[in-house]
């Protein structure tokens, strides 16, 4: 119960801090919470490139251990 507990209060104070940094930045309060909450669209082509490249190796990293765990077998 503390770790979600804890894990709600940090996601909580590091959205209002990522808030508070787009308000600094010059955004408006609309455009701040639009950036919140669709981090997606902030980003640039090569940053989603790496992103999914990386969430694409984490994949195949799983999928390549779990058919050497069946071929042991």
């Amino acid at each position: 119960m503390k770790i979600i507990g804890i894990s709600i209060l940090m996601f909580i104070f590091l959205t209002i801090f990522s808030l508070s940094m787009d308000i600094l930045l010059g955004f408006d309060l609309n455009t701040s919470i639009n950036n919140a909450i669709r981090p997606f669209l902030v980003m640039e082509v090569a940053e989603q490139v790496i992103f999914f490249l990386l969430i694409v190796l984490i994949a195949g990293g799983q999928v390549r251990a779990f058919y050497n765990k069946r071929k042991q077998k």
